[in-house]
């Protein structure tokens, strides 16, 4: 009997060997990455090393790398009570902090006033569409593009981005916030001064140290083509979804996207239902952002789109990894097709 079919990497990828060795190494760690004798200088040698190998990978060599609990206390670090502007597609842990009053398009992609003062993700969860940055925005979530596109934070212009360990196979509960020079911040979690004053609290060196191996595998992965295969694979997987059920509607499609993102709708088929039959079927996907995802309602992220309720409501998004083979999303995609089919003939 076939295994399962992991299908939801844009909501966490898969640990890599790379960083649960690291992370195994670093618990025989003992000291405090604060205190300055032996042991806590092995324990800083740790967190820094991390540190050069998550900015060689983002290319944000020169910047100020902020170790944090994950992107979601990044957004709040970098976009708390700052005025700022953005659409109504970003991850909840920016939205929550800033104005969704920027237009959005029918692909997905936004037009911005005010670049100062404006937040703006590289690339949505959901649909995978990628925006064209203009210069000088405020802040920028990295975190779906980050492993996946080759894109250097020196490039964007931004002052600051939001990345997350466990998108790109490193551990859950560590992210960073990337900083240009002479950007400032206002501390949220305030005591020791570590992380130069912005983020105290004794470092997660486990979780540092598993961020630190799987961002440089995941440069590797990058620069070996790895992800024009992955785009080959969702490219087939989408022809056989639109052969075998042509009502289908593909977000975002017409769009710059993430080369593992597919994102389609089937009105008046749930999202919800779809998840559940797959993942009885043996297919890990999912009806939209992870965060979003169990609240039974449709994507605001689509409805800003101008889907429409209906449609958005009947959204799944599947996402692909450098695990991902021919024969996984060959799979899912005829099992997809056949439970689609069996779904218009009860419709009638």
């Amino acid at each position: 009997m076939a295994g399962r079919v992991y299908l939801d990497w844009n909501a966490t990828a898969p640990l890599r060997p790379e960083a649960r060795a690291a992370m195994i190494a670093a618990m025989d760690v003992v000291g405090n990455p604060s205190s300055v004798h032996a042991e806590g200088r092995a324990a800083r040698a740790l967190v820094e090393k991390a540190r050069a190998q998550v900015a060689a990978a983002l290319g944000a060599e020169g910047a100020e790398i902020v170790f944090t609990s994950g992107a979601s206390e990044a957004a709040a670090l970098a976009c708390a009570g700052r005025g700022l502007e953005a659409p109504d597609i970003e991850h909840d842990s920016v939205a929550a902090w800033v104005d969704p009053c920027l237009p959005v398009d029918r692909d997905g992609r936004v037009t911005v006033r005010d670049p100062g003062r404006t937040a703006l993700q590289l690339a949505n969860s959901e649909t995978g569409v990628i925006q064209d940055l203009p210069a000088g925005i405020a802040v920028c979530d990295m975190t779906q593009a980050f492993g996946k596109l080759p894109v250097a934070f020196k490039w964007l212009g931004c002052d600051m981005a939001l990345v997350s360990a466990h998108k790109i196979g490193g551990p859950k509960g560590i992210g960073a916030l990337v900083m240009r020079p002479g950007s400032e911040i206002v501390a949220r979690i305030r005591g020791g001064g570590q992380e130069s004053g912005r983020r105290a609290g004794t470092e997660n060196i486990v979780g540092i140290a598993g961020f630190g191996a799987a961002a440089s595998a995941a440069a590797g992965d990058l620069s070996s083509g790895k992800w024009l295969e992955i785009e080959q694979f969702r490219n087939i997987l989408e022809n056989i979804v639109e052969a075998g059920a042509k009502e289908t509607i593909f977000v975002g499609k017409a769009a710059r996207r993430l080369p593992n993102t597919a994102c389609f709708a089937t009105p008046g088929w749930k999202g919800e239902t779809q998840v559940m039959q797959m993942d009885l079927a043996g297919f890990a996907i999912s009806a939209g952002a992870a965060c979003s995802s169990g609240k039974l309602r449709a994507s605001r992220v689509l409805v800003a789109m101008g889907l429409g309720e209906a449609a958005a409501a009947s959204a799944i998004r599947v996402s692909l990894g450098p695990g991902t083979t021919e024969e996984d999303v060959t799979r899912f995609a005829e099992a997809w097709v056949s439970a689609a089919a069996k779904f218009r003939a009860r419709a009638g």
